[in-house]
């Protein structure tokens, strides 16, 4: 899938008119067995089963909060036909709008800017279920998971649905990342998908219970591993490319260390900087033909890589620096090509700079928990964004080497780090 994109200079795009907010629109019966009979028609051949535990507790037309995992693409759809016929709102990235923005907001879609902090975000969700009386789908994550493991939740969820007051329903899909992981370019494989609806929250628990509390219970919600799951349940992916692109999640060898010399090729992960060889059989095992690989499971190689990423901000050497190709997000009509420019990340943040100097975009690394870093970003190739309420800077790495995976391990943990030593001042105060 594409975007539009057009060619403007820098001090063109920061001259359009901000777009006006507008409220969310109450979901009507056409849009809704539209998205319905759309979502049942792609995820044919799937086997897609639902599980529900206590959802006789949601009154008929009840508006409550849906919390759902974001695995893969098909997401949306299983949330579709898992929901209907009820009425809701899906809390959508602002791109997605992009040269459809009347039809999104017919489908309930309430725009947002990844990983930025929007108090607009809260009273759309609010106006939706006390005023529209519709429910509301959100996908905390905001990101695909880049492992088949959950990706950071932000630290304010808890504190959002004790103030939101209303019921919480957990829906989450089992066999969507195996059926269409992100780092393969998003190929569907012969894998059946189910979900399981569970009513999580009441509205008094979000009297009775704190804010920490309600958060624990959430983040505990979100506690899976797909790869793991696909090896205990013995799941089957006999297709052959099922290792391609996976250099994107697996960029540093275990073995020797080097960064950005993996490549995924078929069915196996080539280092080529030692020459090792790690096989993705079809039960989602790594293995090497010796039998000597260091890991046989992509999560546990992906948390050692974060591991490491932490061990560089320990001894202050971590350290992004590229060129970029880059494109702004303003509006809905278009993203805006501005041309190329160089990028930094490190302990102090990003730093954007326009190939030419003549402008300049900084974020402080306690701006956001965690990073919008994407693969093959609509077909454009893998992406850093970054950015503010106002404007959105996505940056293509001209060295398609460059892992965009570490700059998001790195500001989360930067971002953790930043916690962890806020919390000790106030501690010691």
């Amino acid at each position: 899938m594409k975007i539009k994109v057009i060619k403007k200079t820098y001090r063109e795009v920061t001259s359009l008119p901000q777009p006006k907010h507008k409220k969310p629109m109450r979901q009507s019966l056409f849009f809704r067995l539209l998205l319905y009979v759309a979502s049942t028609f792609a995820l044919m051949g799937r086997r897609l089963k639902i599980k529900r535990i206590g959802m006789e507790q949601l009154e008929k037309k009840e508006p409550c909060l849906y919390l759902m995992n974001h695995s893969a693409f098909i997401d949306l759809e299983i949330a579709s036909v898992a929901l209907f016929p009820r009425r809701f709102s899906i809390v959508c990235t602002s791109d997605a709008l992009i040269g459809k923005r009347l039809l999104m907001r017919f489908l309930g879609c309430i725009p947002i800017k990844k990983f930025i902090f929007d108090l607009g975000l809260v009273r759309d969700i609010t106006y939706s279920i006390n005023d529209l009386k519709q429910s509301v789908l959100l996908f905390p994550e905001a990101g695909y998971s880049f492992d088949g493991t959950a990706t950071a939740l932000p630290n304010h969820l808890g504190s959002f649905v004790k103030m939101l007051g209303a019921p919480v329903v957990m829906i989450e899909t089992k066999g969507a990342f195996e059926h269409q992981p992100l780092y393969n370019n998003l190929k569907k494989r012969r894998v059946s998908v189910s979900a399981e609806m569970r009513y999580l929250i009441s509205p008094e628990d979000c009297q009775q219970k704190s804010a920490e509390e309600l958060q624990a219970l959430i983040k505990q919600q979100f506690a899976f591993d797909a790869f793991r799951r696909q090896q205990a349940e013995g799941i089957f992916i006999g297709e052959p490319d099922r290792a391609e692109g996976l250099e994107r999640v697996l960029y540093k060898c275990p073995a020797c260390h080097a960064e950005g010399q993996t490549e995924g090729v078929g069915s196996e992960l080539i280092c080529h900087a030692c020459q090792k060889h790690y096989r993705l059989d079809e039960y989602g095992f790594l293995r090497t033909a010796d039998e000597a690989s260091e890991f046989s499971l992509v999560s546990d190689w992906y948390a050692w890589e974060r591991d490491c990423v932490k061990a560089e901000l320990k001894n202050d050497c971590y350290r992004l620096d590229c060129d970029v190709q880059i494109l702004m997000l303003v509006n809905t009509k278009c993203l805006y090509d501005v041309g190329d420019g160089h990028l930094t990340h490190t302990k102090d943040g990003f730093r954007l700079t326009a190939a030419d100097g003549s402008w300049e975009y900084t974020q402080k690394p306690i701006s956001s928990y965690t990073l919008n870093s994407d693969f093959n970003w609509y077909e454009i190739g893998d992406v850093i964004g970054i950015g503010n309420p106002k404007t959105l800077y996505y940056c293509f790495p001209k060295d398609q080497k460059i892992p965009v995976a570490k700059a998001r391990l790195a500001t989360e943990e930067i971002y953790r780090l930043l916690q962890s030593e806020k919390k000790a001042r106030k501690e010691k105060e």
